[in-house]
């Protein structure tokens, strides 16, 4: 039988009324106090566990490191964070750096700037031989790490929580040759930065099911934009004036929005199938335009929540890496859009 409040309050010695506001995360308890509540709870095995590791008897202080720039999907990642951490009685704080750019030098200069309470840090990392010393100097600093949405497989990470981003392209491209429906032609494709990992990786899946399943595709226009709005609009329009036949554009990462922009403003004789990653408020509204085909969604709430969760889980446990888990992906279609 589960434990009760009533339970923790015996154990510990304290009032039900302090140990539901320290299991609720309200105000009005002490440190001690909490301290106290936590490792009862811990004892009596009331707190929560992920895969089979019982999560932390004292709150945990968390920091984050996005490079949030002008990215929707980030945006809303960060506030998913805060908003998860704040509800949970077992974070103690949760600070989101917002980093200025995805360059080492820019995490570099973020991390100068890590709390010395921190005890776990979560990161959206290229993967570049600068950061995975960083990320291991964090390591070895005691704070546990895990990475999101891109993995840093050479960093002594616990976990990565994110989608399978080769299996993304992939998928991508099976959507892709599906809603072609046997035509033979171009496509055009528009990468975030293929320093992510992630990018890479959803580049190569995409190209390995077109070489396998669908040769009637070839990939003429593969454009890196840095995630730049702009640059993505210029290289979209490009290949629409290139290639009036344009089958379909395929969006790695970012740039969403200058893809739309430019089969907005091009308007061609036939729309190129659309198919990018991340439920956005931009993106819905794509959707429903029928300006979009659909959507890959990595579910920015629940990598959010699992972050928090394993990090957490991290701290508590006394081994170097959990079990690996893999976020599964949904496909998005304008008939099946998400009310959140």
């Amino acid at each position: 039988m589960k434990a009760t409040v009533a339970d923790i309050a015996r154990s510990c010695g304290l009032s039900t009324a302090t140990v539901d506001r320290v299991l609720n995360n309200r105000p009005g308890a002490s440190a001690a106090n909490r301290q106290r509540v936590m490792e009862a709870a811990k004892q009596l095995g009331y707190l929560p566990v992920v895969d089979q590791v019982t999560l932390p008897s004292r709150p945990a202080h968390l920091e984050f490191f996005l490079p949030i720039g002008t990215n929707a999907f980030m945006m809303d990642l960060a506030n998913h964070i805060e908003d998860y951490a704040a509800r949970l009685p077992l974070v103690a704080s949760c600070r989101i750096h917002k980093l200025a750019g995805i360059s080492p030098n820019a995490l570099q200069a973020a991390v100068e700037n890590l709390s010395l309470k921190a005890n776990g840090a979560g990161v959206i990392a290229i993967d570049h031989p600068r950061t995975r010393n960083i990320l291991r100097e964090i390591v070895e600093a005691g704070i546990r790490l895990v990475t999101l949405v891109s993995d840093v497989p050479g960093a002594p990470r616990s976990a990565y929580v994110g989608i399978d981003n080769r299996v993304a392209g992939r998928t991508a491209a099976l959507l892709m040759g599906r809603f072609v429906g046997g035509r033979t032609g171009h496509l055009a494709m528009v990468v975030g930065s293929r320093s992510y990992r992630g990018h890479e990786e959803r580049e190569m899946g995409f190209r390995s099911v077109l070489s396998e399943e669908f040769p009637n595709l070839t990939v003429t226009s593969a454009v890196e934009i840095n995630d730049e709005p702009d640059i993505s609009y210029t290289a979209t329009m490009k290949a629409l004036h290139n290639e009036p036949e344009l089958l379909g554009i395929y969006c790695v990462g970012a740039g969403r929005s200058g893809v739309a922009k430019a089969l907005l403003e091009a308007k061609p004789q036939r729309k190129p199938v659309f198919i990018c990653h991340d439920l956005t408020r931009a993106t819905r509204g794509y959707l429903v335009d029928d300006l979009l085909d659909v959507v890959i969604d990595q579910n920015a709430r629940l990598i959010a929540e699992q972050s928090v969760i394993r990090l957490l889980g991290s701290i508590a446990s006394s081994a170097p890496y959990l079990t690996r888990k893999f976020i599964e992906p949904r496909l998005i279609f304008k008939e099946n859009v998400p009310v959140q």
